[in-house]
């Protein structure tokens, strides 16, 4: 009886996963609005002049998305004047994952002073929705006469050591693609992390 139970959770747990896709360019961007951990509610429609954005999964707590913050903070300076702010949302459920509650993360955007809102996903609706799998993982999503569309989807850069100077930068040539009128050469790349924790 207990083996037909347990074979009936892994079961339930496979199916629930396999529902959920990640996102791929081309695709449409889901529209949000979520708390920014100065208790303001954030979406697409705060930055009307903006040309797109830069869709960041991450937390507090995974060690490659802290190794990865101070980067993640440097495109959120440099990508906004191009019209690419970053929205960066944590995707772990808090009570998977304390590190990562809504007061641990005020704590730490205050604490590195975040050019750019750190929105909490209640129910991991939006990370659902997008499909996200690890921490970091990213979303470039522009505003294109079809909407919103994802054309860029992955990492940060090509540096998995975290130490290569001469990395590959993937979203500021993204980016720079794009406000050439031009889509990005490299459109996908896998996604380097933790995985997301999420709640059964």
């Amino acid at each position: 009886m207990r083996k037909y139970l347990l074979l009936l959770l892994m079961s339930a747990a496979i199916s629930s996963s396999a529902q959920i896709k990640t996102l791929v360019v081309g695709q449409s961007a889901p529209f949000f609005t979520l708390r920014n951990v100065d208790n303001k509610l954030i979406s697409f429609n705060s930055y009307p002049k903006a040309k797109g954005f830069i869709i960041v999964f991450t937390c507090n707590t995974c060690p490659v998305a802290k190794a990865y913050e101070q980067r993640i903070i440097e495109l959120g300076k440099k990508m906004a004047p191009l019209g690419y702010p970053v929205l960066a949302v944590n995707p772990n459920d808090a009570d998977i994952s304390s590190g990562d509650s809504f007061a641990k993360m005020q704590a730490r955007a205050k604490d590195k002073n975040y050019p750019f809102p750190y929105l909490y996903d209640a129910g991991q609706r939006v990370t659902n929705m997008y499909g996200a799998t690890k921490t970091p993982q990213l979303f470039i999503a522009q505003k294109t006469k079809k909407g919103l569309i994802i054309q860029y989807t992955g990492a940060i850069d090509d540096d998995q050591e975290l130490e290569n100077p001469g990395r590959t930068k993937y979203v500021e040539r993204a980016v720079a693609a794009l406000n050439a009128n031009k889509l990005p050469a490299i459109k996908a790349t896998k996604a380097i992390g933790c995985s997301v924790k999420r709640a059964d």
